[in-house]
């Protein structure tokens, strides 16, 4: 029997995370309903089922950072993503920059859905009722990770520049080579985890909330819809 590689057993560890991040999701939204409906609400509740999500996202990091360590081009293919998925990935994966665009969205959406709460004087602590002081925090936040972003890309550009000394054998040192990718995918990794980090760490219980499930949902939607194209071409082939 042949022995599993890491790349099949991280295929497997996703699809097990993925069933439990989907339990713990609707465990938040049940959460965060009562907590809309409460009179009192229950913050407590709502910090405690936004943390076991985003030790989930931690989890998730670990897992793929000693995946990495094993066979970072297999990471790099990312065979457990659909076609589409694939197209939209930087440097393995999803871009951090993303998240900003999301709160961006979710808060306009919100905003006009309780903008006559809003112009009554009712606050609703919710995505829509972003302070001045969170707006300025979640923008300069937002630059910090472009620098980083950008940062990150320019090394994966040099790696790249490179690939004709891997196609014609004239690398000195492959393993060396192959150990330099793994560190611009590690950095990539690590700046999607504190990204997300640092955005929930902005925002109030209710908003993390929202802001987590909104997230998962934009995942679980064009994941479906790869998935969905997947299928269809391979049925027309």
């Amino acid at each position: 029997m042949s022995q599993e590689t890491a790349i099949e057993s991280f295929k497997k560890f996703q699809h097990t995370w993925i069933g439990q991040l989907q339990h713990h999701l609707n465990h938040l939204r049940s959460v965060q309903n009562h907590h809309r409906n409460s009179a009192t609400g229950d913050e407590e509740r709502l910090r405690e089922a936004v943390q076991r999500v985003m030790e989930l996202c931690r989890e998730y990091h670990r897992a793929k950072l000693a995946t990495t360590e094993k066979d970072v081009v297999g990471v790099m293919a990312a065979p457990w993503s659909s076609a589409l998925e694939r197209s939209l990935h930087w440097v393995g994966d999803w871009r951090p920059t993303t998240l900003f665009h999301l709160v961006y969205t979710e808060s306009s959406i919100l905003f006009e859905s309780r903008i006559v709460d809003i112009l009554r004087g009712f606050r609703t602590g919710d995505l829509s009722d972003l302070s001045p002081s969170q707006f300025r925090k979640v923008s300069e936040l937002q630059c910090e990770t472009v620098k980083e972003e950008n940062a990150i890309t320019e090394e994966l550009s040099e790696w790249q520049d490179d690939a004709s000394e891997l196609v014609m054998g004239t690398v000195s040192n492959l393993d060396q080579r192959i150990r330099r990718l793994a560190e611009i995918v590690h950095r990539a990794d690590d700046l999607r985890l504190r990204t997300i980090t640092g955005v929930v760490e902005l925002l109030s219980p209710l908003q993390q909330a929202e802001f987590l499930i909104a997230a998962a949902e934009l995942r679980r939607g064009v994941s479906g819809w790869g998935s969905s194209h997947d299928r269809r071409r391979s049925a027309n082939v």
